[in-house]
């Protein structure tokens, strides 16, 4: 890694830390511990080409790590779609979830937010409930009655007979 340039460092729960703008070397140990948390899975397309393309565009992924041996603690991942913010890949190593890193990480993430002034989105397991606990401390609302669609695949998108 080269000169790390760090924005804010703090302690908490006798870990130490600093947050970092993501860097092109540091994908391979970040997509580590996407799959670690299981946020990263076939069929995302989540690569380093896409994740450049998203900072391209006015997006921010801030890496936590640990002070004395700079080990990733953890990932958030803000796209700008130009109307809103999205929050991705918000992840806290398994070794390391439970100490209030996460809420640490989110004021991290928020801070940033807030200095875009836009509204900001995130999408978030029914399952992982400490995840929902957290992220509604901090004004997060379940968004109406929506559920949210994708399609991965491209290619195989199929069209009605008619059409």
């Amino acid at each position: 890694m080269g000169d790390i340039k760090i924005i804010r460092s703090d302690m908490n729960n006798n870990v130490e830390f600093f947050f970092t703008d993501f860097e092109e070397s540091s994908y391979n140990e970040l997509r580590d511990l996407w799959i670690e948390t299981s946020i990263e899975t076939p069929g995302r397309g989540d690569t380093l080409e896409v994740i450049q393309q998203t900072l391209a565009h006015d997006g921010k992924l801030i890496l936590m790590r640990k002070s004395d041996d700079n080990l990733l603690l953890g990932s958030s991942w803000i796209t700008n779609d130009g109307r809103r913010l999205y929050i991705h890949h918000f992840a806290i190593a398994k070794k390391f979830q439970g100490r209030g890193l996460g809420k640490k990480l989110l004021q991290e993430t928020l801070r940033f937010v807030k200095g875009k002034n836009m509204q900001v989105k995130l999408e978030v397991s029914q399952h992982n409930t400490a995840a929902i606990k957290l992220y509604t401390q901090y004004g997060f609302k379940p968004l109406g009655e929506y559920d949210v669609y994708i399609i991965r695949d491209v290619q195989n998108i199929q069209f009605l007979a008619n059409e």
